[in-house]
């Protein structure tokens, strides 16, 4: 599965109520959009999450109440600046170096001008090799931008927070900015910052200047660390980490970050640390021990958390096959035990709302 797909089956699990018809959702999905035969995507009604950012769903739970459920196009621009990821010398910019866009998942190879604009988000999904930034201009909408070396790749992304009958919008690269309409309303465009080099920028709404000053606040030439408080000292056998992405829309009140583990065939682990300044607390009822800490293993058997952490979740999601399908043969998955390596080797900044801390 690509990084999306598996995004996609994150999120429809955790969700769904009741039985989910996956292979019907599959089948509409391809059905729809799939163009060249390259689309397949999972929907509930919403294109989920866009790859780069990834996009993130909204904070959501009984805990979490300064931080209601809500798409990320529609988070509140946060009160103070929010997290820059800090530059990384010596490594070219997506200018410089196309092919190398997407290939590192913990180095972003775009910035953006911070005089000009605010950094809400960003992410590096390397089974795509895309990387993507949210940001705002002007105290405008959040505009995202996601950039490649395959223009096939950039062109087959659903638009994030848009209906998926919606959300397939044939790109040309050539800057021309398209509308779309229905029941969400926005603009995209897609063109070639350099040769060999393919981006798209698309925002809720019809601000058409802003879309223009978020294209040309973009910074190709430099790159950045997709710094997070969260570091991974202990990753399952075989697997690597194939994503990491960060949400600072509601900094400093509110933070998530996600890294995506993988292991072959089509394992994956999702581990996330969720940070709200008002979450009271959530389980502590403790049926597990990780690294000398109390851990609640959740009942679906899937979903590891490591206790104790103030005004925070750290859980490691393990997965389970979505409702209706199966795990290729000879592929259990990542188990319990993998997610308790990796928790027990999670360690975290001192102070989670201090970027200077994070690695």
């Amino acid at each position: 599965m690509t990084d999306l797909d598996q995004r996609i089956a994150s999120v429809l699990r955790e969700r769904a109520e009741g039985e989910i018809d996956s292979h019907r959702l599959l089948s509409a999905s391809r059905a729809r959009g799939r163009r060249r035969q390259l689309r397949r995507r999972f929907a509930t009604g919403t294109a989920l999450a866009l790859v780069g950012v990834l996009g993130f769903v909204g904070v959501t739970g009984p805990d979490l109440t300064g931080l209601p459920g809500r798409l990320p196009w529609t988070a509140a621009t946060p009160t103070v600046a929010p997290p820059v990821p800090p530059r990384v010398d010596g490594v070219p910019g997506a200018a410089q170096r196309p092919e190398l866009v997407g290939t590192d998942p913990r180095v972003l190879h775009l910035g953006v001008d911070r005089s000009r604009a605010r950094y809400l988000r960003w992410a590096v999904h390397s089974s795509n090799r895309v990387e993507s930034v949210q940001f705002s201009v002007g105290g405008g909408r959040p505009v995202l931008v996601e950039v490649s070396g395959s223009a096939e790749a950039i062109d087959e992304f659903l638009l994030d927070g848009v209906p998926l009958q919606e959300a397939v919008i044939p790109l040309t690269f050539d800057g021309a900015v398209q509308e779309f309409g229905g029941t969400a309303r926005g603009l995209v465009t897609a063109w070639q910052p350099a040769p060999g080099l393919y981006a798209r920028a698309s925002t809720l709404g019809g601000d058409r200047s802003a879309l223009a000053q978020a294209m040309d606040a973009v910074r190709w030439d430099e790159a950045r660390r997709c710094a997070t408080p969260l570091r991974l000292s202990t990753l399952p056998a075989g697997a690597t980490l194939s994503a990491c992405s960060v949400e600072a829309t509601a900094f400093p009140a509110g933070l998530r970050v996600e890294f995506t583990l993988h292991r072959e065939p089509s394992a994956t682990m999702w581990v996330r640390l969720l940070y709200g300044a008002q979450i009271a607390g959530g389980t502590t009822e403790s049926n597990r021990v990780v690294g000398g800490r109390p851990a609640y293993l959740y009942p679906d058997g899937t979903k590891l958390e490591l206790l104790g952490i103030p005004k925070a979740h750290l859980t490691a999601d393990f997965g389970a096959p979505l409702p209706g399908t199966e795990r290729p043969e000879g592929d259990p998955g990542f188990s319990e035990a993998d997610a308790t390596g990796v928790l027990a080797g999670a360690q975290l900044a001192k102070d989670l709302t201090d970027p200077d801390t994070w690695e």
